[in-house]
């Protein structure tokens, strides 16, 4: 039976196939306040602003493609059973070819409806818009399928569980630091190896942490040649 390795991955993982992190000081909520574009109360204020936002986006991802890193995680599906969590909305790893990918913050790739959560549409490359007035069957405004600030996580108890399971972890371009995500690997098996991938200097408490310093395709492959050898 393959080890299960858990891999939770943040914008540092989108960041080599040019997508901008949203919190570092060039990212693309510079110009927009985040309660405008990324909040119940942005969307209710002004949707067409909040819609015209994640537009731009959809078009700027399907302009993109999976980096070495992604295309590495895959590869680690011959030898490990491996499941990615990842607080991205870019459907990065699904292109890549990962089969078993959990969405904390949802996906940008599918719009739903605002009355009823669980009627989602998948969107196409071709027809990547929401715009004012485009409905769900019960009629009511879509809107992106996006966790803004103030909702919920749900996928978070999906995720938990498979954290618990884990042989090995990964984490991958996140400072653990936003939360309920961060609070993930307290939920691993006292012991597990933990191995966090970034170029910045990242601070964490546990001594289990294995610290690899690049970014994510280097990063990647660097992990491969450790686990290769254990």
């Amino acid at each position: 039976m393959k080890k299960k390795l858990v891999v939770l991955t943040g914008a540092g993982m989108s960041a080599e196939s040019g997508i901008a992190t949203f919190r570092d000081s060039d990212g693309l909520w510079e110009s927009h306040r985040v309660e405008d574009v990324a909040s119940p109360a942005g969307f209710a204020a002004d949707p067409k602003l909040v819609l015209d936002f994640y537009n731009a986006r959809r078009k700027e991802l399907v302009k993109t493609t999976p980096n070495k890193g992604h295309i590495g995680l895959v590869d680690l599906e011959k030898d490990y059973d491996v499941s990615i969590i990842t607080q991205n909305v870019d459907n990065l790893h699904e292109r890549a070819g990962s089969s078993h990918v959990i969405h904390l913050h949802g996906e940008l790739m599918k719009s739903r409806s605002t009355a009823d959560p669980s009627i989602i549409y998948e969107m196409t490359e071709e027809n990547c818009e929401i715009n004012i007035g485009d409905k769900c069957e019960r009629g009511s405004q879509l809107r992106p399928d996006i966790v803004w600030f103030g909702e919920a996580v749900p996928m978070i108890e999906a995720a938990v569980p498979i954290v618990q399971q884990a042989d090995i972890i990964v984490i991958i371009g996140t400072s653990l630091n936003v939360y309920p995500a961060a609070a993930l690997i307290d939920y691993a098996r006292s012991g597990t190896p933990i191995y966090l991938i970034d170029p910045k200097d990242v601070r964490a408490s546990r001594s289990n942490i294995t610290f690899i310093q690049k970014g994510a395709s280097e990063g990647v492959k660097e992990l491969k040649s450790i686990l290769q050898k254990k």
